[in-house]
């Protein structure tokens, strides 16, 4: 079976496709297609991923394009702002940059989701590409048109449903990720599988030692695999009013977690401590036996994420559940487990219960 390329529906029609490249080499003949000869292009990327990247992909498009600009922010989390995307407009004006240009989203999930608001937002929408250069970026954040940045201390508070043009994932940027941001990718992967596909995630257990080692084929495999998952759920729900709400499998607890930690934890990590919480409160309603919550959550550690936490106050991760956006109308959608490969949305998860949870990952109390 060919891993080459995935498209992506939206209300029926063709939409953008998702192209997996083992270099930047195809992506000249990919933009072919968006007629830069006529157009302005501007690379956003950020201060990491400009020292590896940028030169090489602004090469490529400059041969192809009327012009090409290069914005770089600043890297982290913390510049996912609103003063952030006012600089990048004020770039774009200053340039006269028109609707009829386009911008190329260069980066992690943090670039992505911010040029895809600018783009959404800019003379009230400006076509964008997406160039993901993490696992997680590939696997997550560039499919399915979410966009935004935080606000103040409310992490994707403001966005804005807007989709790409293109998503090309040059697969060998995944040999340059660090340790930690490879596991980080990695738990989304793994998400994907215990929401919505028990063969892969026998897959994945039978193939632990090549994704570890990185080998570009299975990585290849591995994440066109995982986004079929994801196509196929934001296809069905593309605004996140039904299923969509299952991809936030380990975010509600994650989230919360995340912010606890002062970001001081990787998306990805508080993702697993997250699907391990709420294995666990899958378990307390008997959605999943012992045996099934132990093995889930001890599948993470192979991949080195975290199944605990250490030095966090309960309470106040149970304070940033009760503030994430994706709480309304008076009860918290919380998604669980009925089995692996089978999740469920479920609004009669308790306090009491996630309070037990949390504890769980602190290893103070509730043994099983």
């Amino acid at each position: 079976m060919a891993f080459d390329r995935l498209q992506i529906m939206y209300e029926g029609e063709p939409c953008y496709d998702i192209v997996y490249a083992d270099s930047f080499q195809a992506l000249s003949k990919e933009l072919e297609a968006f007629a830069l000869k006529q157009r302005k292009v501007c690379i956003v990327t950020d201060s990491n991923v400009n020292k590896l990247y940028a030169e090489e992909v602004s090469g490529i498009v400059s041969k192809l394009s009327l012009q090409c600009d290069t914005f770089v922010i600043e890297a982290g989390e913390e510049h996912k702002n609103l003063a952030s995307i006012q600089d990048l407009y004020r770039f774009l004006i200053e340039a006269h940059y028109t609707r009829a240009d386009l911008l190329i989203a260069l980066g992690g999930g943090v670039i992505g989701d911010m040029t895809g608001y600018a783009a959404a937002t800019y003379l009230r929408g400006i076509d964008f590409i997406q160039i993901p250069t993490t696992l997680l970026s590939q696997v997550d954040s560039s499919i399915g048109g979410k966009t935004g940045v935080d606000f103040e201390q409310y992490k994707n508070m403001i966005g804005a449903f807007y989709m790409p043009k293109l998503v090309y994932s040059n697969i060998s940027v995944i040999k340059d990720l660090d340790d930690r941001q490879f596991a980080s990718g990695f738990a989304e992967v793994m998400k994907s599988a215990l929401i919505k596909d028990f063969d892969f995630y026998v897959w994945i257990m039978e193939n632990m030692y090549e994704i570890d080692d990185r080998d570009v084929e299975t990585l290849k495999e591995m994440i066109y695999r995982s986004d079929v998952i994801k196509k196929n759920v934001v296809e069905k729900d593309p605004k996140e009013k039904g299923e969509r709400a299952l991809l936030n499998f380990g975010h509600t607890l994650g989230h919360a977690i995340e912010k606890a930690s002062g970001f001081q934890l990787l998306h990805g990590e508080c993702v697993a401590l997250g699907c391990c919480a709420a294995s666990h409160i899958s378990y307390m309603h008997q959605l999943l036996t012992k045996e099934e919550y132990l093995e889930i959550r001890d599948m993470f550690v192979p991949f080195h994420l975290p199944i605990t936490i250490d030095n966090m106050d309960t309470e106040e991760i149970l304070n940033n559940v009760k503030n994430d956006k994706k709480n309304g109308n008076g009860y918290l959608k919380f998604i669980l487990l009925k089995k692996i490969g089978k999740a469920v949305i479920d609004t009669s998860v308790t306090e009491d219960e996630m309070r037990k949870a949390v504890r769980e990952l602190l290893l103070l109390e509730d043994e099983l």
